[in-house]
């Protein structure tokens, strides 16, 4: 009696390699995030630490704390509070706020209210009546002693999207309250990025504050503005603040971008700035980033610091991305280790059965009718489950404290997967029974067949995988106070209270996920087809749906200068975050197939690891 042959996937040489590579992943992981932390604090320069701050109605701001080295009680420097807009958190804003701190600026940037860390709001508009929890910050600072290295006459407030809303909102409501007491503004300037719709007479009237606006040229919400586009030239909205700060012999009908108008000493200073960027890309223009810098320079009197081209956080990115990255990676060698070592898991482990021809004259008119025909659904039924999402999820959609699916965006998406993946199963179906059955195809060779045991350890195997991705970055996070993240793609710490939304999202998106599994390794795996051209065009089978929606929207805007879709572009937005998460899902689909030769441990895996990401990084309104 012969003995079984060992796996190819246990062999040893298979295994040295996922050691080394888990090694280098792992040390990938801290180096890069140590140089980020580098970055972050200016190399020491710029001491980054969290704080948490209670505020009204038993709520409370989670905030990053930028105090520069100089910052002291002898030397006391200005303060920025900076807020991040709709879906974004404090670490998407670490860019304007590394740089500030840089140059000898105090910064305090916020997780807005029922974002990031902070708490859910008990005030459904809170952008506008509490400027996302910013408005008890800067009374927090104005008044308390323990900020003794800030100069409590210099504080400035900055914000992007509905971000730059709180901000106007903040310079008004202290201009009511400095008008009322008779006491210069505590808002001693702001910058107003991303948004003008709330630059009204009533709103700019109080304003005792510096004001400089920089609002993107390509903007896809202008078509809200009054002129309909994003040009600020002539745009009332800019045409009333600049007029606010001057005397009614100097006002202007042509705004002058770039110019600075008024006095900063007398706090009716006024500049804007129309970069020629897109609305999620804004805060990362190189150019934007320096208009910033160079206006706080300017209305605190710091033009002798760096200069605003002098910007490092740049580098920040590419650190983070590379933490990103390698953390993803590292969950194959580390499964693959666990599957050869740990005895739980060494029954999951079996031939990867072999890859059918390629689909050729009717097959392949079948294969690429439904490969097109599952885009095209996509495509067009992403933005009407977003207006479904709205009409069932009332509470959220109405920004309303909740605990039934208490994720706006989130709702529309997983919507969306949930009926996308059943489709994914019909179309595989349907190919079967129209072509694959007639040619020889097995469901045997699908990579199916399981047992309740096998599900429950692929499942424990997959709570572990998760776990040490995030354990992992929780760490990185206590040592560093950095996360993995590129722009605004990223994979950050979260609250213990969103793993209870856990089993109420996974369920739907994981049928999403192992309709993938299934497509990617029992439909779209060929012999003789070279690896990196089957996984492209898995991936691309995975987001071209979503790819068009962009595709159609900004074709749209390039040639009629509104959006295709304006009331959802919001939706169409979130894509961008999404469409490179769709792309790569495949990969680890691919990669966890060939470990264990079932198509389950990798949507269990990558739907733990994406759908935490998703939670931890969208407005959420738990009642928290």
């Amino acid at each position: 009696m012969t003995a079984s042959p060992v796996p190819e996937s246990v062999s040893e040489p298979r295994l040295a390699a996922s050691r080394r590579l888990l090694a280098t992943c792992l040390l990938v992981i801290f180096v890069a995030s140590w140089l980020a932390s580098l970055v972050q604090t200016s190399f020491g320069h710029v001491r980054v630490t969290e704080i948490r701050l209670p505020t009204q109605n038993g709520q409370w701001i989670v905030a990053d704390l930028f105090r520069p080295l100089t910052a002291t009680a002898d030397t006391p420097a200005p303060l920025v509070v900076v807020v991040p807009g709709f879906q974004r958190a404090k670490e998407t804003q670490a860019n304007i706020s590394l740089e500030l701190a840089r140059r000898g600026m105090v910064v305090i940037a916020i997780d807005p209210y029922s974002q990031g860390s902070s708490s859910s709001s008990t005030n459904p508009r809170s952008a506008t009546n509490e400027g996302y929890g910013m408005f008890a910050v800067v009374n927090y600072a104005a008044e308390t002693d323990n900020l003794n290295y800030i100069d409590k006459t210099r504080i400035g407030v900055t914000g992007h999207s509905a971000g730059g809303n709180a901000a106007i909102q903040a310079a008004s409501y202290f201009g009511a309250e400095s008008l009322n007491s008779k006491t210069p503004s505590k808002v001693h300037s702001v910058f107003v990025s991303g948004y003008v719709l709330t630059f009204t007479e009533k709103i700019l009237r109080p304003v005792r504050s510096n004001v400089g606006i920089s609002y993107a040229f390509h903007d896809e919400g202008a078509y809200r503005n009054e002129l309909k586009n994003g040009d600020m030239r002539r745009a009332p909205e800019a045409l009333r603040v600049v007029n606010s700060g001057l005397g009614s012999a100097a006002r202007i009908d042509a705004v002058e971008l770039g110019r600075y108008y008024g006095d900063a000493s007398a706090r009716t200073l006024r500049v804007v700035h129309n970069p020629p960027v897109l609305h999620p890309f804004q805060p990362y223009s190189p150019a934007d980033v320096a208009d910033q810098i160079a206006y706080f320079q300017k209305v605190f009197g710091l033009e002798k610091s760096l200069p605003p081209a002098d910007r490092v956080w740049p580098w920040k990115e590419i650190f983070s991305l590379a933490a990103l990255v390698a953390a993803f990676v590292s969950l194959v060698p580390l499964a693959h280790l666990l599957l050869a070592h740990v005895s739980f898991f060494q029954g999951l482990i079996h031939p990867v059965s072999p890859a059918p021809a390629a689909p050729s004259g009717r097959g392949r008119i079948i294969f690429w009718t439904f490969f097109l025909t599952g885009a095209l659904i996509a495509c067009f039924s992403y933005i009407p489950f977003c207006e479904l999402s709205q009409k069932l999820f009332t509470e959220a959609s109405g920004r309303e404290q909740t605990w039934f699916f208490p994720q706006r965006m989130n709702n529309a998406v997983v919507l969306w997967a949930f009926c996308n993946g059943l489709l994914g199963f019909t179309l595989f179906y349907l190919g079967y029974r129209l072509h694959g059955r007639a040619t020889g195809a097995s469901p045997a060779a699908w990579g199916v067949a399981t047992t309740p045991r096998e599900l429950f350890r692929t499942a424990v195997l997959a709570a572990v995988l998760w776990s040490a991705f995030f354990l992992t970055l929780f760490v990185v996070y206590a040592v560093f106070h950095v996360d993995y993240r590129f722009l605004f793609l990223g994979a950050r710490v979260f609250q213990p209270a969103l793993l209870i939304l856990v089993p109420m999202y996974a369920p739907f998106f994981f049928v999403f996920f192992l309709s993938n599994s299934l497509r990617v390794n029992a439909g779209m795996r060929f012999a003789n087809q070279t690896e990196w051209r089957s996984l492209l065009l898995a991936g691309l089978g995975n987001s071209l749906g979503l790819i068009f929606i962009l595709a159609a929207q900004y074709l749209t805007f390039a040639l009629t200068g509104t959006v295709r879709w304006t009331e959802s572009w919001l939706y169409v937005n979130l894509l961008f975050a999404l469409v490179p998460m769709m792309f790569i899902l495949p990969y680890f689909n691919r990669a966890f197939f060939r470990l264990t030769g079932r198509i389950y441990l990798g949507p269990l895996t990558t739907c733990l690891v994406f759908i935490m990401i998703l939670l931890s990084n969208t407005v959420c309104y738990l009642p928290l």
